[in-house]
C-alpha cells in the first residue's frame, strides 16, 4: 500500500513572519533581469503580498517570479518581459517576504546509525527490490489519482523485451505523457516496420542485408505522411512505442540534438520551445519516471516541483531514475528532495520487471 507523505504546512505567525514587510519588486529591463532578482528552488516557496503569505504556483528550481495584475507568477527569466514587476531579494527565511519551505513531507526512512552507514544506497550490488516495490504502488496509485510522465532513453527501443514491456505499459494506462528523443522513435519505427533496429535483426541481433538502410528508409516514410502519428494510422502500424502513444493518444514531445538524423518532423529543435512543451507537461506530473537518459532527466528535473496541490494541501511529486550507470543517479539525487528514488540497473530488466508486476 502506498505511503503518501504528509505536507508539513509552515506555521506563518509570529517572528519572523508577522514583522517581514511585502516581497520588493523591480523592474525589468533591456531583456535582463534586474539585479538582486530572486531565483526559486523546487520546493515549497511562499510570498508576503497585502500582508498575507501566499504559496506560489508550481516553483521549479532556477526560475524567477513576476507580479502580473497582482499575481505572482512563476517563470523562466527568458519569459520575462521589459516593464515585468520582478521579486527580488536573496533571503528565503521570512525576514523579508519570501520563505522555502524544506523539509516538507515526511518520508518513511530507515534512520540508520550514522556510523555504520556508509553506503548511500545507489549502487549495482546494493538491494532494489524495496525500490522497485516503492515504484509498483507509485505507479498503481497515479494510474487512477495522478499524472504519470516518463522520460525515455533510446536504449528503451534497443532490445526486443524492454520495446514490448514499456509499449505494454502504456496501453495498460500507466502513461499520461511521454518524452524522448528523435533517436527512440526512429529505432522504434523502424522495428515496428522491419523487425530490426540500427540494421540488425531486433531479436537475434542478426545483420540483415541492406539493413543499414532501414532507419534512413523510415525517415523518408514518416516524412512523407507528416508524422509519428499520421504514418502510425496510414501504416496501420501497431507493433512498439511509438505505436502505443500515438493510438493511446498519449501527448508526447520529442526534443532535438545535433546528433538527430534527419530528424523527424515531430522533433522539436528550437531548444526554448522544447523547454517550454516539457514545462507543460512537468508542471502537471505527479510522477516522474526517467529511463536510460542523462540529458533528459536532468532537464526533467530542473523543471519539475517536488509538490502538487491535492485536496486543499500538497502531496510529493515521486521521481524515478533508472540508469546502468551511478553517476547521474547520485547527481540527481543531490536535488534534496525525499521524493527522489535510484535504480542502478540494466534498462532492459527495469522494465521487464515492471510490465510482470503491473500487467
Amino acid at each position: 500500500m502506498l505511503y503518501i507523505p504528509q505536507y508539513l504546512s509552515p506555521d506563518l505567525t509570529g517572528s519572523p513572519f508577522d514583522d517581514s514587510p511585502d516581497a520588493e519588486t523591480r523592474k525589468a529591463s533591456g531583456g535582463a533581469l534586474p539585479q538582486g532578482f530572486y531565483t526559486t528552488t523546487a520546493f515549497p516557496g511562499y510570498i508576503k503580498l497585502g500582508g498575507a503569505w501566499r504559496l506560489l504556483p508550481d516553483c521549479r528550481m532556477d526560475a524567477c517570479v513576476v507580479l502580473r495584475d497582482g499575481e505572482p507568477v512563476v517563470t523562466d527569466p527568458c519569459d520575462v518581459r521589459d516593464g515585468d514587476d520582478v521579486v527580488v531579494g536573496r533571503s528565503d527565511d521570512g525576514t523579508r517576504g519570501l520563505y522555502v519551505r524544506t523539509g516538507a513531507f515526511r518520508f518513511e526512512t530507515a534512520d540508520p546509525d550514522d556510523s555504520e552507514a556508509f553506503r548511500s544506497g545507489f549502487y549495482r550490488e546494493t538491494s532494489q527490490t524495496r525500490d522497485y516495490e516503492q515504484l509498483y504502488d507509485v505507479l498503481r496509485y497515479d494510474r487512477d489519482h495522478g499524472f504519470i510522465l516518463w522520460a525515455v532513453g533510446a536504449a528503451c527501443a534497443f532490445d526486443y523485451d524492454a520495446r514490448k514491456a514499456m509499449a505494454n505499459l502504456i496501453k495498460a494506462g500507466y502513461c499520461d505523457a511521454f518524452i524522448s528523443g528523435n533517436a527512440l522513435a526512429l529505432y522504434d519505427l523502424e522495428a515496428a516496420m522491419f523487425n530490426t533496429c540500427c540494421g540488425q535483426d531486433i531479436y537475434t541481433k542478426r545483420y540483415t542485408k541492406n539493413g543499414h538502410y532501414n532507419q534512413m528508409d523510415v525517415l523518408q516514410r514518416v516524412r512523407a505522411r507528416g508524422g509519428v502519428r499520421e504514418l502510425v494510422r496510414g501504416d496501420n502500424l501497431r507493433d512498439g512505442i511509438m505505436a502505443a502513444v500515438a493510438r493511446e493518444e498519449i501527448p508526447f514531445l520529442l526534443t532535438g540534438s545535433t546528433r538527430d538524423d534527419g530528424p523527424l518532423p515531430d522533433v522539436v529543435t528550437d531548444s526554448v520551445e522544447a523547454k517550454r512543451r516539457l514545462r507543460a507537461f512537468a508542471k502537471q506530473a505527479t510522477t516522474v519516471v526517467c529511463l536510460a537518459s542523462q540529458s533528459l532527466c536532468a532537464a526533467v528535473s530542473r523543471l519539475t516541483p517536488t509538490y502538487q496541490p491535492a485536496g486543499g494541501t500538497l502531496r510529493p511529486v515521486f521521481f524515478f531514475d533508472v540508469d546502468i550507470s551511478e553517476y547521474p543517479i547520485s547527481k540527481l539525487r543531490d536535488r534534496g528532495t525525499g521524493g527522489y528514488n535510484g535504480i542502478v540497473t540494466n534498462i532492459q530488466d527495469c522494465l521487464v520487471n515492471l510490465e510482470r508486476n503491473l500487467i
